[in-house]
């Protein structure tokens, strides 16, 4: 089998250029079991140089959020992204990597070395993924900025919707911070912003604009990736 990129990565790539096709649902699961789920944006992909059949996922979050400790307790995750411009729904799980600000301690990966080789294969690849954090950070308009300046996600409103009248609407990136009140808030929302990698080991391609309907399960095997065509 040919170590080039698997041919649902290819398909989603295409499809995920589209700017109405960034938002994707994001499942995991807390220390009692109970699921939870919420909808993030992609950030971008990455592809180690090596081992171009080994493609990753990144978003982003709140260090502060339950998804972090929910990922931490247990690293499996599935996400659920429909691309409603092409009608293909694609259903994604594997291991998820949190990378967060120095000053933040996250729990180390349970899972074995072996599932994450796309990460290690960047790793040896010379990523650095503090500075791709920050990249990633920098990318993102001033007012998503802003949101990582809020107290915590989820906790009370004491002072009702009012409260948010205080709060920073905009946000520069460190570099074009000018004032010191800028600056302070650049990094504070720097040093709440992590990125999550996910390292796809299993896909579930449902393609709704063919007809009829085609569905294809993707299982990664080492560095391949087996297909096998099921009903939709």
């Amino acid at each position: 089998m040919s170590l080039k990129g698997p041919r649902w990565y290819t398909a989603l790539k295409q499809a995920a250029q589209n700017p109405n096709s960034s938002l994707f649902q994001l499942a995991t699961i807390d220390e009692a079991g109970n699921p939870h789920v919420r909808s993030l944006i992609h950030r971008a992909f990455l592809v180690p140089p090596s081992c171009p059949a080994l493609p990753l996922l990144v978003t982003s979050t709140d260090i502060r959020t339950p998804k972090i400790q929910q990922i931490a307790h247990a690293d499996t995750v599935e996400l659920a992204w429909w691309i409603n411009a092409t009608s293909d729904q694609f259903r994604i799980s594997g291991p998820a990597r949190i990378f967060a600000a120095p000053e933040h301690t996250i729990s180390p990966p349970v899972r074995d070395a072996p599932d994450c080789a796309g990460i290690k294969a960047l790793e040896a690849s010379g990523i650095d993924w503090e500075t791709k954090r920050r990249e990633l950070f920098d990318a993102v308009s001033e007012q998503m900025r802003a949101t990582w300046c809020r107290p915590t996600p989820g906790t009370p409103l004491k002072g009702g919707y009012e409260e948010m009248n205080d709060w920073p609407v905009e946000v520069p990136k460190p570099s074009d911070a000018k004032t010191e009140k800028e600056k302070e808030l650049a990094e504070l929302a720097l040093s709440n912003y992590a990125i999550i990698v996910i390292e796809p080991l299993n896909v579930d391609w449902v393609q709704i604009a063919i007809k009829p309907n085609r569905r294809t399960f993707f299982t990664r095997e080492g560095v391949h990736w087996k297909e096998e065509v099921v009903v939709p």
